[in-house]
């Protein structure tokens, strides 16, 4: 696994539409944040266009994010919302500068696409809060990404929910949105699950719907080799007018209990305002106990 460069002062973070539109005065509180930080901002062409949902075009978009990626005075890649469109132009981006000269991406939610792919690719990425949500962040929160970005050391020790399962892992850490990652099956952006301890969050789901991911997650021998799960923020469920008869901890619990893995719930990462960085492609000892259950990035 490749660990991007930390950032130091001085350096310039680059804000990219790869999904949803996002207009230039939105992106006022981040570039804050980061001058905060003693770091430098540059908007993407992609900031303020237009295209229906999208902050332009597929094209528009893809050539933005690339010029970022190759860009050797661009240190880190912040996608500015989600929503939807980012595997539309994951086919179409050249990874091959990339590869040899690693910078941050940074997001969450529909940038699952791209933690995946470059999971695929062996590269570190960065799971966090993104301009569109930086105003309503808590402060540490934040600091969270600045730790993160800046490579200090990042631990995470949050109370236990009855509904854990108990257990200690070790591996490396993946995942991100459970809609993205199902729909990323048989995909050459796919993750290998072997001996990975998999992270996952969702918004505004059925729960039939999250029933079925994870069957077919299930089927595709997605758990067969995972080593822990980490369940953070599934946000704003619905239900039929004929109930489905499970919530979804307990769809998720159903099928992951099978596997003798420790399995935390509620994890304050995802859509929340509590979303701390995951420095996903890292080393990490994850163990669930009676009180607490703690994260610790090791790299």
């Amino acid at each position: 696994m490749k660990i991007p460069p930390y950032l130091k002062k001085g350096d310039t973070v680059a804000i990219v539409c790869t999904a949803r539109k996002f207009m230039p005065e939105d992106a006022i509180p981040a570039k804050e944040l980061l001058e905060s930080w003693g770091l430098k901002i540059k908007l993407g062409a992609t900031i303020g266009l237009d295209s229906c949902q999208l902050g332009g075009t597929d094209t528009e978009r893809a050539a933005d994010f690339q010029n970022m990626m190759d860009d050797d005075n661009i240190k880190a890649i912040w996608c500015s919302r989600g929503g939807y469109g980012t595997v539309r132009i994951i086919d179409m981006l050249d990874f091959t500068k990339f590869k040899k000269h690693p910078k941050w991406i940074m997001g969450f939610s529909d940038v699952t696409v791209l933690h995946s792919h470059a999971n695929v690719e062996r590269i570190a990425t960065l799971h966090s809060i993104m301009p569109f949500t930086v105003p309503k962040a808590p402060e540490e929160v934040k600091e969270t990404l600045r730790k993160a970005l800046f490579g200090e050391h990042i631990e995470y020790k949050v109370p236990t929910v009855s509904y854990n399962v108990k257990g200690k892992a070790t591996g490396e850490i993946v995942g991100g949105n459970l809609s993205i990652l199902y729909s990323l099956l048989g995909s050459k952006s796919s993750l290998d699950m072997k001996d990975k301890i998999l992270y996952i969050e969702d918004l505004d789901e059925y729960l039939y719907h999250v029933d079925r991911m994870m069957q077919n997650m299930k089927r595709n021998g997605y758990f067969d080799n995972v080593k822990g799960l980490i369940v953070g923020g599934m946000t704003d469920m619905h239900d039929n007018e004929i109930p489905f008869g499970q919530n979804a901890v307990q769809i998720i619990t159903a099928i992951a209990s099978q596997y003798n893995i420790p399995i935390a719930f509620d994890f304050p990462a995802g859509h929340m305002k509590d979303n701390r960085t995951l420095v996903l492609g890292s080393q990490v000892d994850f163990e669930v106990n009676d009180k607490e259950v703690k994260l610790i990035f090791k790299n």
